[in-house]
């Protein structure tokens, strides 16, 4: 039998959570369990469970069924609404069979009768112990090869979340397009991430573009294609994104920043299911899905005439509005926990949760720039040398909403064109002159941030 201290070292022991309000198993579990080599945190209640697994990692939970107050049917919801990764044991002195199999419903990896067998315990903790250290060698087999894909997920329960969640189960098996609206930073991209993951298209491509970073002079070519000698440049043929996205998905982020002239192509495309690539006299026939997004108004922009009505309505035949981080901070914490596994992997750390204070400060920051800026601070925290737990003293950057003190009266405020040249340095400073990293930071469009450096002579 494998033991967990020959697998791991002693600072990545896996993470076990018992909830039990017998102080004697919770003894009995804690003695036994790290004996066994396993780092162990053991509570009386539900309540401080919750408390526990909003701000630190777990690999497992033991919990007790018949507990007063919050029952382990209950934690076990909790739990796994949190972090549906935690593998958790139920345990009972009463068992019922129709309990069991609800608990198993719900998501239980395995349920236990009281008084415990401790080598039947031993048994189960090493068949979870053997099924982790084969995910963790899977994973870092395909990072070595170079062809893991990053998880994309949707990570949240609030209301908000459930809808976002529930329009994408339902629209995933049709083939229709869908209009992803949202904010910057929200994560309108892991939506339709996770709607071509869900289709029939999920064996297909899925080509995500950013409308707003491609010069308008190009577009066409790069959308439909070209044929060699179609134009000063033109040394071979291309697919163009359409042709590469057959059979797939075409996902057409910032669709808003698209000049009338190609609304107008993309509109023909859509009604035909054919394109023509520059320069070509015939035409091809294209089987995509077109998934859009958007941070603006897009039915505001129709009415205006900016953006085409006939295309508008060609597009949102589902709308998925994304919510804003702050309307559902009660997420925070989930998401912290998903940074910190993301993290870890990628840092080789072993940060274990986020210090109580460092997660007030967190909820009660707003967010302007949402998950993305979420993610950010966290990384931020990894990169100034977390690696226990995050404190508020790994958010230096960190101010909560409202703590901006005023400028003395003999200050003078700068303009608004000094304001954002002074925003705009900064951001190129911190991202290393990356032009795109530093626009999505601040919430605009690459054509938008290369048009604020031309005015203020930055580029």
């Amino acid at each position: 039998m494998i033991s967990a201290t020959e697998r791991y070292p002693a600072m990545e022991r896996p993470r076990i959570l018992v909830a039990d309000d017998d102080a004697d198993v919770r003894e009995l579990l804690r003695d036994a369990l790290t004996q066994w080599g396993y780092y162990v945190i053991a509570v009386e209640s539900g309540p401080a469970a919750v408390a526990r697994i909003t701000r630190e990692l777990f690999d497992a939970a033991l919990v007790d069924i018949w507990m007063p107050g919050m029952d382990g049917l209950q934690l076990l919801d909790e739990i796994k609404r949190h972090n549906a990764a935690i593998d958790v044991v139920m345990m009972t002195g009463d068992p019922m069979v129709s309990t069991a199999v609800q608990a198993l419903k719900a998501g239980a990896y395995d349920y236990l009768i009281k008084p415990l067998n401790l080598d039947e315990l031993h048994h189960l903790m090493s068949r979870l112990l053997e099924k982790r250290f084969l995910t963790r060698e899977v994973s870092s087999l395909r990072t070595r090869l170079g062809e893991r894909l990053a998880e994309k997920e949707l990570v949240g329960a609030s209301p908000q979340m459930a809808r976002v969640k529930e329009l994408v189960a339902r629209v995933a098996e049709s083939d229709s397009p869908v209009l992803i609206e949202g904010e910057s930073g929200t994560g309108k991209e892991l939506v339709a991430s996770a709607i071509h993951r869900r289709s029939p298209r999920a064996t297909g491509p899925l080509v995500p573009v950013n409308c707003g970073a491609i010069p308008a002079e190009l577009m066409e070519s790069e959308f439909f294609g070209h044929v060699k000698g179609a134009f000063t440049g033109a040394v071979a043929d291309a697919l163009g994104l359409f042709r590469s996205a057959h059979g797939g998905t075409l996902f057409l982020d910032e669709v808003a920043e698209l000049p009338p002239a190609l609304q107008a192509k993309l509109l023909r495309v859509l009604e035909d299911k054919e394109i023509r690539p520059v320069g070509a006299t015939k035409t091809h026939a294209v089987d995509v899905r077109i998934i859009a997004a958007t941070n603006r108004d897009l039915e505001e922009a129709a009415r205006s005439g900016s953006f085409r009505q006939d295309l508008y309505y060609r597009l949102n035949v589902v709308r998925i509005a994304m919510p804003p981080l702050r309307e559902r901070k009660a997420e925070i914490p989930a998401l912290v926990t998903h940074f910190l596994r993301q993290f870890n992997e990628r840092y080789g750390r072993n940060v274990s949760g986020i210090a109580p204070e460092a997660l007030a400060a967190l909820q009660a920051h707003d967010f302007p720039g949402n998950v993305r800026e979420l993610e950010n601070v966290i990384e931020r925290a990894y990169a100034l040398g977390a690696h226990q737990e995050i404190t508020l003293a790994d958010l230096p950057n960190l101010a909560p909403a409202g703590t901006l003190a005023a400028p003395a009266a003999s200050e003078s405020l700068p303009t608004l064109d000094q304001a954002e040249r002074g925003l705009i340095v900064a951001s190129l400073r911190r991202y290393g002159k990356d032009k795109e990293k530093a626009a999505r930071a601040l919430g605009l469009t690459v054509r938008t941030f290369y048009r604020r450096l031309k005015k203020f002579g930055l580029d």
